[in-house]
């Protein structure tokens, strides 16, 4: 593996994890949304992370061969289809002929981990990157 791809391996997981973490600050953001565009209350939203890799034939096999990782990139941002919860408070605007008011799937709780552990990957890809440039540094101070 080169010294070049190992950067931009950091650098898309960079991207990745930064895409991530703006999406649980959007679920938190909306985590007492009871009404969206479609009529329903906010739906939480998650990112699937996948190896990047390159869809040409020859490229591909090469990359095969020679054992190349590709990164990460994110192929959805995709919908939970969870039940949403229910709150007795017949005075809301949006609470049904029972009192009831749907309220968004998002568990705040559950977004800080989320957003604790991406937090955690973005640091360790910035302490790759650092380590790649200080090797970078190093490997021109021998030629002096």
């Amino acid at each position: 593996m080169s010294f070049l791809s190992s950067m931009s391996i950091s650098a898309s997981a960079l991207t990745a994890t930064r895409l991530r973490m703006d999406v649980i600050t959007e679920n938190m953001a909306n985590s007492s949304t009871t009404r969206t565009a479609n009529g329903e209350p906010y739906r939480r939203k998650y990112v699937v992370f996948q190896e990047r890799s390159d869809d040409r034939a020859f490229a591909a096999f090469f990359n095969k061969a020679r054992k190349a990782p590709g990164g990460v990139r994110v192929i959805e941002i995709g919908e939970d289809q969870s039940e949403f919860k229910y709150d007795y408070n017949p005075t809301h605007p949006d609470a049904d002929e029972n009192g009831y008011v749907r309220l968004p799937n998002v568990e705040v709780v559950q977004e800080m981990v989320d957003m604790m552990s991406a937090f955690r990957a973005y640091e360790a890809n910035i302490t790759a990157l650092n380590a790649f440039k200080d090797m970078a540094v190093k490997t021109l101070e021998i030629g002096k």
